[in-house]
């Protein structure tokens, strides 16, 4: 019915996560007395696609504190995490499972929600963003669909449940799900009705924390179509406000076509990148609007530091020069540069030349100084600027000999470096 292989006759057709591991353990525990419990949302979702999950979600009609009772009867870790919408995170061999008692919204604000307990499935799932999000699996292996996401799902298509405008609402947040789910699990076209109402209710994307606006569109970066859904998105005007800045969707697009063409998997933050830095204080700005953590920022600033020199060419650098990048930025921060150097080029993403060069930059040894400031002190020079200024100098002096390691040129460089 679904044209879902993993289902069938609307039954999972494995059964291995319901009958063993802590999945199961918990179900059992969880499940029966009057209560029922269920397996939700993404997990099976992803079962239903012939993924395996390893991320668990549970609802069920028991109370919090039932839910705690009987998980600790059974021997399971506790830990109350949100109490007021219902949630207790249960510990099974070492592993978080969140088990929420069945709700629905009393209240929202585009960010967050008042809650009242249930013990109605349906409506629990009417409650939730799309379809295909609105699965759930009982211990009998019966997939329990009330909103047609199993059709969705095997259409390839993300459609919010009921009004888009009105679950918009409930959480802006819903915007870029809506964008990461379809660049995710989605083909064609992105949901007319989605997409309307997006564009429609922008203007709340500016309530959330940036924080959240950070961590969702992490995600869709990294999603297959990522390219084609955010060109869509920055078309609309619907990023630049998040990002305050300008953005190139086709830079991204190149950058995911060269990473397909690697072989490698995508690189959110390099695609984050792609799509809005160009110099070193878009780095900075970025900072600042996503609450990016220290070692995001520092990759991106190296990034920006490292771009201007490179701006304008149309074939990699010659060994030399890479070997000098490399030294420079270090090796993430040159691969990541001439990875947006490929991008800017105009260069096919299979074109051999940089193709060689990557590889280059991810063979070579990174190039070190071997004279320190000791050594300058050495050779009398005060403490102080003058042993900087006199290592930087050095610096530009050996890298333009071409890294040279024996002692007569090192030497020399060093005499030529003293002397200015």
């Amino acid at each position: 019915m679904s044209g879902l292989a993993a289902i069938r006759d609307g039954r999972v057709v494995d059964r291995r996560l319901l009958d063993e591991g802590r999945l199961a353990r918990a179900l059992q525990a969880l499940d029966g007395e009057g209560e029922e419990t269920r397996l939700v949302g993404g997990a099976v979702r992803d079962l239903a696609l012939g993924e395996q999950p390893d991320d668990f979600d549970v609802a069920t009609t028991a109370s919090p504190e039932t839910v705690m009772r009987r998980a600790r009867a059974a021997g399971f870790g506790v830990a109350p995490t949100g109490l007021a919408h219902g949630t207790v995170t249960v510990i099974v061999a070492g592993q978080p499972i969140e088990v929420t008692t069945l709700r629905r919204d009393v209240a929202t604000d585009g960010r967050h929600a008042t809650v009242a307990f249930g013990r109605d499935f349906a409506a629990d799932a009417r409650r939730r963003d799309f379809t295909i999000n609105a699965l759930s699996l009982g211990r009998d292996g019966i997939v329990h669909d009330y909103v047609g996401g199993l059709a969705d799902l095997a259409q390839r298509r993300v459609r919010f449940i009921g009004d888009a405008s009105e679950r918009i609402r409930e959480d802006y947040l819903r915007i870029l799900r809506f964008f990461r789910f379809s660049a995710r699990y989605g083909e064609g076209a992105l949901d007319a009705e989605g997409w309307r109402a997006a564009i429609q209710e922008r203007d709340g994307l500016g309530v959330l924390s940036r924080e959240r606006v950070r961590a969702e569109l992490l995600k869709l970066l990294a999603a297959p179509r990522a390219g084609e859904v955010v060109a869509a998105a920055c078309e609309a005007g619907l990023l630049a406000p998040l990002l305050a800045g300008q953005s190139d969707a086709a830079r991204l697009g190149r950058v995911a076509a060269i990473e397909a063409q690697r072989g490698e998997r995508p690189d959110a933050l390099l695609r984050l990148a792609a799509l809005c830095v160009g110099i070193e204080e878009d780095a900075e700005r970025l900072r600042e609007r996503l609450r990016l953590s220290n070692a995001e920022f520092e990759r991106l600033a190296i990034l920006g530091q490292a771009l201007p020199a490179l701006h304008g060419l149309r074939a990699p650098p010659p060994f030399g020069a890479l070997r000098g990048l490399l030294f420079e930025r270090r090796r993430r921060g040159a691969l990541d540069a001439l990875t947006l150097a490929h991008a800017d080029s105009g260069a096919p993403a299979d074109d051999w030349r940089f193709a060689e060069a990557y590889r280059f930059l991810e063979a070579a040894p990174e190039p070190t100084l071997p004279i320190t400031g000791a050594d300058i002190l050495a050779r009398g020079v005060a403490h102080g600027q003058r042993v900087g200024a006199t290592l930087k100098t050095l610096q530009a002096l050996w890298i333009r000999a071409g890294f040279p390691r024996e002692p007569e040129v090192l030497a020399r460089l060093l005499d030529e470096a003293l002397k200015n």
